[in-house]
């Protein structure tokens, strides 16, 4: 499992290189192997929301039910709620939203939400398995993190 989240923060790095938000996320087989990556995008097009929506469109629900998302950061309302949709199974994060905050503060390109991604998945009628945080990553997933924020 650290061996992805690494994966998804080689992701997020690129992401960031590129000018975009540090977050990454990957897809998961269930064989282990990585399917898809997707870095974020913008304020919008968050890494999950785009890998789910692309996960969805080239794959039965079935397979991914059998599936997990793992991504740097915990999941915000929309990405954990396009998860759920898309019908993912699992879920795997780094650090919680709640650190992320004290990074970005009120950032206008972040404006976090406190809304776990273990509450909204838990409001609906499918159990999604989540894991998370990782907090033996956390300084290696914040890194991209730190100075992104305050440019």
């Amino acid at each position: 499992m650290l061996a992805h989240i690494r994966a998804a923060n080689a992701v997020a790095r690129s992401a960031a290189e590129h000018g975009h938000h540090p977050f990454g996320a990957i897809l998961v087989g269930p064989d282990g192997d990585i399917l898809m990556r997707q870095g974020n995008i913008d304020t919008v097009h968050h890494a999950e929301t785009e890998l789910a929506r692309r996960a969805a469109a080239a794959y039965a629900p079935e397979f991914l039910w059998a599936c997990t998302l793992v991504t740097t950061g915990e999941p915000c309302a929309m990405c954990a709620g396009t998860l759920y949709w898309a019908n993912i199974g699992r879920l795997v994060y780094g650090f919680e939203e709640t650190t992320l905050l004290s990074l970005t503060g009120n950032h206008e390109e972040n404006p976090t939400m406190a809304l776990s991604s273990r509450t909204v998945l838990g409001s609906g009628q499918k159990k999604i398995d989540v894991h998370g945080p990782f907090r033996e990553l956390e300084d290696e997933l914040l890194a991209p993190h730190r100075g992104f924020w305050q440019r």
